[in-house]
């Protein structure tokens, strides 16, 4: 779901933009910004469902504190949003819910 951004772009000295893929569909997004505020930036209103009580959740404190950025990102789910930078080609789910892992990194169901 999208919404009104809250947030505009500062204008980067070359302009450049690339294409992550989020939630199965292309967003263009400037090159260089943290995963998280590229989504902000898109309008996107939440970026992870709390895995107790379903309620959505937006990236808050942009410094890695508060873990309300948690995302799948390039297959890795509980990934801080906020400390990732863009990349062309860059796939990016929302996280609903916990994620649980097997000692080889492998992601079973919750």
């Amino acid at each position: 779901m999208r919404t009104d951004p809250l947030f505009r772009a500062i204008k980067t000295a070359h302009g450049e933009t690339v294409t992550i893929t989020f939630d199965d569909k292309p967003l263009s997004v400037p090159a260089g910004i943290s995963v998280a505020a590229a989504l902000l930036l898109a309008g996107v209103d939440h970026t992870r469902r709390n895995p107790v009580s379903s309620e959505p959740r937006a990236p808050y404190c942009m410094m890695g504190v508060c873990f309300e950025c948690l995302m799948e990102i390039n297959g890795q789910p509980s990934t801080q949003a906020c400390l990732v930078s863009v990349h062309e080609g860059m796939e990016v789910r929302r996280q609903n819910g916990a994620a649980l892992f097997q000692a080889a990194g492998e992601v079973l169901s919750a």
